[in-house]
């Protein structure tokens, strides 16, 4: 004897239907480099335009470097710093490295083998017509990571983690700008 899950013929069409409905009624399909394409998140395409006109000052270290360039394509998404800024950002970065767990070696000798890099940047966005502070502020971000016995590879471990913890800080000191801007 056959077991009949559907009384009817058309109940099995129409249950396809509706689950191809709601499946597809989770997507957005959008062209990847459209000018409607939405911001990034938390920040308004008339917020876009306002930070699109800050000018980031250079900064000495290598993961200062790395927090700038992010910033510099987070503020004009991708088009680099403005010909004619409104804004000035002086930034300072500092990375410190903390040793997180250990493994006993011998009885007096400790050998690490995680680290967190913790790293803190200070801004002082100014305006240039006036130059009067808009804002100010620090934020901070921690990554962490495994520490390898080869040198080489601890060495780059480290470099990822402070490029990961820039990455970071970039998008931290994105939102706080822009929250200093829509304030004041």
């Amino acid at each position: 004897m056959r077991k009949v899950l559907f009384r009817s013929k058309r109940a099995v069409p129409l249950a396809a239907i509706a689950m191809s409905v709601a499946m597809l009624s989770a997507c957005t399909v959008r062209p990847l480099y459209s000018d409607s394409a939405p911001a990034a998140a938390g920040v308004s395409s008339s917020m876009r335009a306002e930070l699109s006109s800050i000018a980031i000052k250079p900064v000495p270290t290598r993961y200062g470097q790395e927090v700038r360039n992010r910033l510099i394509f987070l503020f004009a998404g991708g088009q680099g710093e403005p010909a004619s800024p409104r804004y000035s950002l002086d930034l300072r970065v500092t990375s410190i490295r903390e040793t997180a767990a250990t493994r006993q070696i011998t009885r007096g000798e400790n050998e690490p083998t995680a680290a967190t890099i913790t790293m803190r940047a200070s801004y002082v966005l100014t305006r240039n017509d006036d130059g009067a502070v808009v804002s100010q502020g620090n934020r901070q971000i921690m990554s962490s990571f495994d520490v390898p016995r080869q040198s080489f590879g601890e060495m780059r471990a480290e470099i990822d983690a402070q490029n990961r913890a820039a990455r970071e800080l970039a998008q931290l000191l994105q939102l706080a700008i822009a929250q200093d801007l829509t304030r004041g």
